[in-house]
């Protein structure tokens, strides 16, 4: 079957921001009461929507998100920095590419602009709020196939959280998924993914050869 559209997550696979909120995140928690370390934040909520992880906090004093929200933004402006190698291989793509992730559009937008990817995706950004339901709901990826005019079986999603391999899964797409980043390939293997990688150089290689 012909690769007509890439649809690229968005933290984790372009931009390697899951380090930054893991951190944070933990931090945050921690000042909560939580008795919670890195491994388990990243396992629990890597990948998920901001309604999620606003369900599983729960109460919260008063400015204690506001709080969190600013720490996230200050280490993101300083850190924040693209995924290894997503250059050279967007630079090698030959069929139209998007970003579907289950971040807010302001906080997508911050990330490409800040890591200098925006100018590749211009006009073909998604979110999870334009869908009722984010990943690991297949709507996202729906949404964002139908707007580009492709067939969801024509498309191929790229992916590195349980939640987003189940949600391209769930839209009938291919999902190749990239495990050089937080989540391991053990957490990934088994989901239905049509491969799995560690290094964006293979990449183009992988898409050609589902092409």
């Amino acid at each position: 079957m012909a690769v007509d559209l890439v649809i690229f997550d968005c933290d984790g696979v372009l931009v390697d921001s899951e380090p930054i909120s893991v951190r944070v995140g933990t931090a945050a928690l921690r000042r909560l009461g939580w008795t919670i370390d890195e491994a388990e934040y990243a396992e629990r909520f890597v990948g998920c929507t901001n309604e999620y992880w606003a369900e599983q906090v729960g109460e919260t004093p008063p400015g204690w998100r506001e709080q969190v929200n600013a720490e996230y933004a200050a280490a993101v402006k300083a850190e924040l920095c693209t995924v290894k190698g997503i250059e050279a291989a967007l630079d090698r793509l030959t069929v139209p590419s998007c970003v579907a992730s289950n971040g807010r559009h302001v906080t997508i937008r911050r990330s490409l602009e800040l890591t200098g990817l925006a100018a590749r995706f211009d006009g073909r950004v998604f979110s999870a709020e334009d869908v009722a339901v984010g990943k690991p709901a297949p709507d996202l990826f729906l949404h964002a196939a139908a707007t580009m005019g492709v067939a969801p079986e024509r498309c191929v999603v790229v992916e590195d959280s349980p939640f987003g391999v189940m949600a391209a899964v769930s839209a009938g797409m291919r999902c190749l998924a990239y495990t050089g980043g937080l989540t391991p390939a053990a957490r990934l293997d088994g989901l239905g993914a049509t491969a799995l990688f560690d290094d964006h150089a293979l990449l183009p290689d992988l898409l050609g050869s589902l092409d």
